[in-house]
Formats: C-alpha cells, structure tokens, sequence
C-alpha cells in the first residue's frame, strides 16, 4: 500500500524537534508525497509555540517543493471532559486538528478515564484525528472509542513513530486497534510523527502493520490525496482551492 499524506510532522517550533517546514517539504518531496501536514504541539505543551504561530500559519504558502501544504495542529487532550488548548477562533482558520495525550499535560489514570477524555473530544467535533491511540500509558475501550470515532467521522492514527520505539509496547496495541476499526467500520490516518525532516513519509511500520491485518485501502483517508481532501469536505472543512488539482489523485 502506497500512503500520498502525511498528516503529523513536527517543526522546529515544537521546541523538541529539529526541521524547518522547507525542510519538510522538501523531504516530503524525496519521499514522494502529494501532501504534508504540519502538526506542531499546541501550547500547554513544554517548549510548544504561542497560538499566535497556529493563527500565522496562513502565511505558509499551500505548495512547498511541490508538496501540498496542511495547515493544523496538534493539540494536548487537557481532562476528561475532553478539553483541548486551542481556541475555536484558531481552529477555524487551520485544515485539521488532530488531539492527543500527552504524559507531561494529562496524568496516566486509568481506562475508564482515558476512554471518557477520548469520548468527550470525538463528540466535541473539534477535531479530526485522535493521535497515537497505541500508547500504552494511556489504554481505553477501544470498542467504545472506535465506534464513537466512527459515528462521529474523526479517524484514528496508525503513528510511524509509536511503531519504531518512541512509545514501547505500542506495537501490539496498534495492531489490535487497526483490526478493531476494520471490523467495526471506522477509518484511520497515517502519521510519521516526525521531529526530524528525515522522517517524514516514513510509513514504514505503518505499511507493515496495515498488510499484516489486511487492512482495506478504503478505510485509509491518506491512500490517495483525492481521498484525504474528501474527507475533509465530510469534516465541514471548507475547499483549499489550490488543492484542485488533486480532486482526480
């Protein structure tokens, strides 16, 4: 399975990675991607940028080294009631939002308060992706969660970067989760996570993940650019009108 987007990078404003955005783009390019999406950490996050850096991001132009350019965010999941740290007023000016837990904002508890947090910002509409769902400090109903995501069209990350050692014991915990939204009808996103310009569009572990449980390319809303475009139309995003010219990828 070839993978056209990737929908979680990291720049150097994150404070912990090591890349500019033409960096990016550029491996992106190497890479052969059609589109990136830059993520960075949103700013309860130690070292993370001021959301005026979230609300600049309309200065980014939408092609770099030929790749199309996704302006979002990756905000910290703050408590149960599944709060989030960006303000609606910046998040109606990106493309995608993606909201994760983060060991340093959101204390490890247990499944049922994990499940509640994910439960209230899937239902909150506010954002598109759940980001490493596979992290073992944070275990969940994945059946309740899936189900939730799928009902309320937000898709779950398979995260290249959780696979390859950043987050340990989250190999078995994506797979189960990958072979859950098969059976239960959800969708998934792919993100390199990168922190380094290198890894970005390194699905590796990803596509090794996804032919092991026969994961089906119509439930993958990065397969094509075409197909992450619609779904972000199903999102109520509004049309990037550089991005025309994927309608047909």
């Amino acid at each position: 399975m070839e993978i056209s987007v990737d929908t979680h990078t990291h720049t150097i404003s994150s404070g912990h990675a090591y890349s500019t955005v033409l960096e990016n783009a550029a491996a992106a390019a190497q890479r052969g991607l059609s589109i990136m999406c830059v993520t960075d950490h949103a700013p309860t996050m130690p070292g993370a940028p001021h959301f005026w850096h979230f609300a600049n991001q309309r200065v980014l132009p939408r092609f770099l080294h030929g790749v199309g350019v996704i302006r979002g965010v990756e905000t910290n999941i703050l408590n149960t009631a599944g709060e989030i740290d960006m303000d609606d007023r910046i998040l109606s000016m990106l493309d995608w939002a993606i909201a994760s837990f983060h060991e340093p904002i959101f204390r490890p508890a247990d499944a049922k308060q994990h499940t509640q947090a994910l439960l209230n910002v899937i239902q909150s509409g506010k954002v598109d992706a759940i980001g490493h769902p596979g992290n073992p400090n944070f275990d969940f109903d994945f059946e309740a969660v899936i189900k939730a995501a799928a009902r309320h069209n937000v898709v779950l990350e398979i995260n290249n970067s959780s696979l390859s050692g950043s987050r340990a014991g989250s190999e078995q915990r994506c797979e189960d989760i990958a072979a859950c939204i098969k059976e239960f009808g959800g969708r998934i996103t792919t993100g390199s996570d990168a922190h380094f310009a290198y890894d970005v569009g390194n699905f590796t572990f990803v596509k090794q993940l996804l032919a092991k449980v026969d994961f089906p390319c119509e439930q993958v809303v990065t397969y094509t650019p075409s197909s992450f475009l619609s779904f972000l139309a199903e999102r109520g995003r509004a049309p990037i009108e550089e991005f025309s010219v994927f309608h047909n990828a």
